[in-house]
């Protein structure tokens, strides 16, 4: 892995994604391995196995949410700045998303493909949903002043966000908020969300 830049290891239809986008948000060069998880190249720098893995410099970073602020704090971009009160929110904005959202698709695919047939019950699906959108009315309330869920600039959590309701349409989740909906076709539309999704 000769390449100086970033590398990032991971295939779009994974986690990955949200730091392919990031990456072509911030108009940045990168080397793209698409490895699943588990798979050799991967266990070699996240012993978890999981995707993604960002590798800046020789040196591997993991969590998809980890990897986009990292990126968003080093560029000075699509952030706010940490200790304000903007960065709280912030900051607030993606933990809610992690643990309402993403926690919840996580669970459903786990339960659907992730874990040995015999530990898998997919009646906790159900739950899941009547959760998922019991939190986008929730969401909505929080959303600010702009087309972005912080006002008028993109910020981390939009990239978890969007990421979070394709994932969700493709799980056959229900996206019941038209703010939503509406959200995800302009996500879509940006010219680095299809540039990323293209890998």
């Amino acid at each position: 892995m000769s390449h100086t830049g970033y590398t990032v290891i991971g295939n779009v239809s994974s986690r990955a994604a949200r730091v392919l986008w990031m990456l072509e948000e911030l108009g940045q060069p990168y080397e793209h391995i698409p490895a699943p998880p588990r798979s050799e190249g991967v266990v070699a720098f996240n012993p978890a196995g999981k995707v993604p893995v960002l590798i800046d410099d020789g040196t591997p970073i993991t969590d998809s949410t980890a990897i986009i602020q990292y990126l968003a704090d080093k560029h000075g971009a699509m952030t706010h700045k940490a200790g304000t009160l903007a960065r709280a929110r912030q900051d607030s904005l993606t933990q809610f998303l992690l643990d309402e959202f993403d926690a919840a698709l996580w669970m459903a695919a786990r339960h659907s493909f992730v874990l040995p047939e015999e530990l898998r019950h997919s009646a906790i699906k159900s739950s899941l949903k009547w959760e998922f959108e019991r939190s986008q009315k929730t969401l909505v309330e929080r959303f600010g002043e702009g087309p972005f869920l912080m006002g008028e600039e993109m910020t981390v959590p939009d990239i978890i966000l969007a990421h979070c309701l394709v994932w969700a349409l493709g799980a056959k989740f229900p996206i019941t908020q038209h703010r939503l909906t509406d959200y995800l076709e302009m996500m879509r539309a940006r010219p680095a969300f299809q540039r990323a999704m293209a890998k």
